[in-house]
């Protein structure tokens, strides 16, 4: 009994100490790895990103037609 009862206090320990970690109080992109703040900052990052994925298999197919 005592090792369900020690593995439990283990497992509430754990999972109190991960929400604490990761709570920021519920503001809206808090927790993202830039800033959402500036609209056209944020578009603009945006557009280089997916921007540059979409592009890159027309450019090399450019690149392999050109090639001599």
């Amino acid at each position: 009994m005592s090792l369900v009862r020690s593995a439990m206090s283990v497992r509430n320990f754990m999972t109190s100490s991960i929400r604490q970690a990761y709570y920021t109080g519920g503001i809206p992109g808090e927790n993202l790895p830039f800033s959402i703040n500036n609209r056209f900052k944020l578009l603009g990052m945006f557009m280089l990103y997916f921007g540059s994925g979409f592009s890159l298999p027309f450019l090399i197919v450019r690149y392999q037609l050109l090639k001599k």
